[in-house]
């Protein structure tokens, strides 16, 4: 009966093309689990602005990863949630892992909200992202040689969403890890600073950190055309995320991994192997 009850197991990955939303699929789908992309270019779709698409994400579905773009953070998350985790409770999903945010309350509230389900959930609460510079917003400043970011010399626990994307699959196949909040870090504090000399040893060029006034920075992302859930997101982030909150490490990956999370540097190699980040001469 047990072999039965596994074979009807579904995961909706929310955010299923996102950064880690397709890492998590993958990983799933390789351990042979049935998954549902949740996303607006999915059949069925998924949209977080249009809450009659998720009764039909959610059929059959027994675990759902919830992702929230841009970010927790932003105004009107956190009633989403909450409209989403009653909806999924009534479809019968029984486990929930949450990706939310190092060091902001607003995150916070949400995972509160899974907290309080009733159902198993796992937390995994994230730093910044590796991948930001490789498949998110500061991808063309490591193109150009030059970070200009208003971090000042603040220093950040990069983390790698290779890693996230393993502690995300774990908690949705593993019992073990149901009640838990992994905050995940990389194994090193890095300034804006060190990110820009790891990314001149990869790739062979110089690239350099040029930290910029915030009013500045954030007129700039608006003036690129940026949409405005993203321009609020980095404006949050710069302003009130990068205080020293999350200035430090913590253990995260390692618990619910039983191994060291990746360096920046190794993540940085890796990705200049692939010619990403190479210019024309």
């Amino acid at each position: 009966m047990n072999f039965l009850r596994k074979k009807k197991d579904l995961t909706l990955i929310l955010g299923g093309t996102g950064k880690t939303g397709r890492r998590v699929a993958d990983r799933l789908k390789a351990n042979g689990k049935a998954v549902r992309i949740g996303s607006r270019s999915a059949t069925p779709s998924f949209d977080w602005d249009q809450e009659k698409t998720w009764d039909t994400s959610l059929k059959g579905v027994t675990a759902v990863y919830i992702t929230y773009a841009p970010d927790l953070a932003i105004p009107g998350a956190k009633d989403a949630i909450q409209a989403f985790v009653q909806k999924a409770k009534r479809h019968g999903v029984k486990r929930l892992v949450l990706l939310s945010g190092r060091g902001e309350e607003e995150a916070q509230a949400c995972e509160r909200i899974v907290q309080d389900s009733g159902l198993d959930w796992t937390i995994v609460r994230a730093s910044w992202f590796n991948q930001n510079f490789s498949e998110g917003a500061f991808i063309d400043m490591v193109l150009n040689g030059a970070i200009t970011l208003p971090a000042g010399d603040q220093v950040e626990p990069f983390v790698d969403v290779d890693d996230i994307a393993d502690v995300v699959a774990a908690a949705l196949m593993q019992d073990h890890h149901n009640g838990e909040i992994y905050e995940v870090t990389g194994p090193r504090l890095m300034s804006m600073a060190d990110v820009a000399a790891d990314l001149s040893k990869a790739t062979g060029r110089t690239i350099t950190y040029v930290n910029v006034p915030h009013d500045a920075f954030v007129a700039e992302i608006e003036n690129s055309g940026a949409p405005k859930e993203v321009t609020w997101m980095l404006d949050y982030l710069f302003a009130t995320v990068l205080d020293g909150r999350n200035a430090h490490l913590t253990d995260g990956v390692a618990r619910a991994l039983g191994r060291p999370p990746k360096d920046f540097a190794a993540y940085a190699r890796d990705v200049a192997r692939t010619g990403l980040w190479k210019t024309a001469a």
